[in-house]
């Protein structure tokens, strides 16, 4: 049911997604919006044991849907993305309410899931395979690309649903069902794609089989029954470094499969050739945009001794300039923080960069009087004279260091020299310096752009990085190919036997 009031309730907001009051106050999981710190609900958790079921339930609906017809397949998926559209402004609005993004990001979040069903409707009737030439007379060989099995999704609170769309999307129309772990902080937004969910495949019929699509609410303990399951054929995680590497030890144990998106520390290069009014509002965005809380925020900004002068004052001008406040409320452009930790954890970074010899403008708690329970904060610019030990850490926050750098080559080396490599970007009008940069001695991130910032990114393009970043690849491209098995096969239609690399073998 679609929302008329300008300033919905927080039960208006829940309701409108199709979560009762019975699903919101059934169990212990206690779920706390960082818009005010309110709680809003308390959810059943699932068991180990519903795990496992979950998991039997999935074997089950692969052995049916590997056999629908993928252009089928992806007729679920068209159905999924018209849904989405109608439900676009209640989910994006739950979007804000349970991890705190403003309203414009939580529409844009929902916008993603659209996309990429989009994309992978297209995608159901593009799973292509290769036609190889065969050393052997009468013989051709062909590379085909088969349904691969049950699809983990564990998700992280930053960006509750779409990532779980880019993966269910293309595991979906790939033949493969999903089950999907999201945060327990951001469970709320996940049962309300599921209902969604369930709506499509009861509409789409008896072709969607029982266990196609579920969704796990709890701990730990739940991803680690996936992880641990041999039934569940691919783990694609999103989160910490810590988590992705305990993800990737326990699937490693039986030779599971992996799509890992982990840590960012993005930076960007501002070179003498910038067009610096394009390069602060890139900043800005970049820097402050989810409060700090995106894998692909601006975390490092390089800037060049000549114009570094220019461009930091009006930077931080800009940053005093910015409207924190409600995320639900038009006009707002800096949201919460998801919690308290996460801001005891900025201003632990600030410290540190304090004694490192940074010079901090702004940090902080913000609007302490109005929301005392939540975590709002001034984004904050800490000029370093160095590349040092607190900016190789990744602080979800919306904390920017800046450095210096005399030339391009300095740049580079300094972009390079932390363990992520999610997203970079340089602003030059220099075509030498851009291409440099997008070449094999430039960035070492996955993802590397020319004259926007880090984050951002369009389904189209295969999204994930490198290094502590976990290698992994989600969304447009090739990237289906990860839900999928590959088969090479040789066919002989001679009458003879042939033997590869000419070898004799006569009985």
């Amino acid at each position: 049911m679609p929302l008329t009031d300008l300033m919905p309730t927080h039960s208006d907001i829940l309701t409108a997604c199709g979560l009762s009051e019975a699903t919101t106050s059934a169990g212990s999981l206690n779920v706390y919006t960082p818009v005010d710190g309110s709680l809003i609900a308390s959810l059943a958790t699932h068991s180990v044991a519903d795990a496992e079921a979950q998991i039997a339930a999935a074997k089950e609906a692969f052995k049916s849907w590997r056999l629908v017809p993928a252009p089928r397949r992806g007729e679920l998926v068209r159905l999924l993305g018209e849904e989405l559209r109608r439900e676009k402004e209640n989910l994006g609005r739950l979007v804000t309410l349970e991890c705190g993004k403003i309203y414009q990001e939580g529409l844009g979040e929902v916008q993603e899931m659209i996309d990429i069903c989009d994309f992978a409707v297209g995608l159901s009737r593009q799973l292509y395979g290769l036609t190889i030439a065969s050393e052997r007379p009468g013989h051709a060989m062909r590379e085909t690309w088969h349904p691969m099995g049950t699809c983990g999704v564990i998700t992280a609170f930053n960006f509750p649903v779409a990532p779980w769309c880019w993966n269910a999307a293309l595991a979906l129309v790939c033949g493969d069902p999903v089950i999907w772990k999201p945060s327990e902080k951001t469970p709320l937004t996940a049962l309300a794609v599921q209902v969604i969910c369930e709506r499509v495949m009861a509409d789409f019929g008896d072709d969607a089989p029982a266990g196609l699509i579920q969704t796990l609410v709890g701990e730990r303990e739940l991803g680690e029954a996936l992880t641990a399951s041999k039934d569940v054929a691919l783990i694609s995680a999103t989160g910490s470094v810590p988590m992705g590497q305990a993800v990737a030890r326990d699937m490693s144990t039986r030779l599971g499969r992996t799509i890992l998106e982990l840590g960012g520390n993005n930076a960007m290069i501002v070179a003498p050739s910038a067009d610096l009014e394009m390069a602060l509002r890139a900043i800005v965005f970049s820097a402050v945009g989810t409060a700090g809380q995106r894998c692909t925020t601006l975390r490092r900004l390089i800037v060049h001794e000549d114009i570094y002068d220019a461009l930091i004052p009006r930077l931080v001008k800009a940053y005093q300039g910015l409207p924190i406040g409600d995320p639900l409320v038009d006009g707002s452009l800096v949201g919460p923080l998801i919690d308290t930790e996460a801001m005891t954890a900025m201003a632990r970074a600030l410290e540190q960069a304090k004694t490192e010899g940074g010079t901090v403008h702004g940090g902080g708690q913000a609007l302490g009087d109005d929301f005392p329970n939540a975590a709002y904060v001034h984004p904050s610019i800490v000029e370093m004279p160095t590349q040092s030990a607190i900016m190789h850490h990744e602080t979800f926050a919306p904390i920017l260091y800046v450095v210096k750098y005399k030339d391009l080559d300095e740049a580079i080396a300094l972009q390079n020299d932390v363990p992520q490599g999610l997203s970079s970007c340089i602003f030059s009008t220099d075509v030498r310096e851009t291409e440099t940069f997008l070449s094999a001695a430039g960035s070492d991130c996955g993802i590397a752009n020319v004259n926007i910032g880090p984050s951002g990114a369009e389904i189209g393009g295969a999204f994930g990085g490198e290094k502590e970043t976990g290698g992994g690849r989600e969304s447009g491209s090739d990237a289906w190919k990860a839900y999928m098995r590959r088969q090479t096969n040789t066919i002989n239609y001679s009458r003879e036997l042939p033997l590869a690399q000419g070898i004799k073998f006569d009985i």
